[in-house]
């Protein structure tokens, strides 16, 4: 049985529960999340995750007893403010059971409200619950495969308010 999730924006308090969390996903999760085999993240790239902005970078974190369980989070285009990536990972333990639809409903609110209005990822072709989330997420977005990378790029339409508030 799974505990209650709680969803907020992500603090730079939760920098030790995000070092926590690496070890509990598998190597496949990491890949998926990365494009590539990362066994460790250097500590300076573990900062760079949890310290953002609110407003150019922004992510959103899922606890269970108060452990970071998943992590959504965009960050802005340098050339086009309105654009913004997006990226998931949710622990192997917890995948499955809506809590990344959760997430990214959620960070795709907050980039709307702050005038985001296009989003893009890069998701592995063979990862099929990722473009299936994209797909009702971003209905209207095209996604072109090459070399096993699918590229989406997808609008947000109007924006609504906040699900989290931080």
């Amino acid at each position: 049985m799974h505990l209650p999730v709680a969803t907020r924006p992500i603090r730079d308090d939760d920098l030790l529960r995000l070092v926590r969390l690496w070890p509990r996903l598998s190597p496949e999760t990491r890949y998926r999340r990365f494009h590539a085999p990362v066994q460790t993240l250097p500590p300076a790239a573990v900062r760079r995750l949890v310290h953002v902005d609110h407003d150019t970078r922004e992510a959103v974190v899922a606890l269970v007893a108060d452990e970071v369980v998943g992590v959504a989070r965009y960050d802005r285009s340098p050339t086009d403010r309105g654009s913004a990536e997006l990226a998931v990972v949710v622990e192997d333990d917890w995948q499955g059971l809506g809590l990344g639809r959760q997430l990214m409903r959620e960070v795709v609110a907050l980039a709307a409200v702050r005038g985001v209005r296009r989003l893009t990822a890069d998701v592995q072709e063979d990862n099929v619950p990722a473009l299936r989330l994209v797909a009702r997420l971003l209905p209207t977005a095209s996604v072109e495969c090459e070399d096993g990378i699918c590229a989406v790029d997808g609008s947000i339409g109007t924006p609504r308010p906040a699900l989290v508030t931080g």
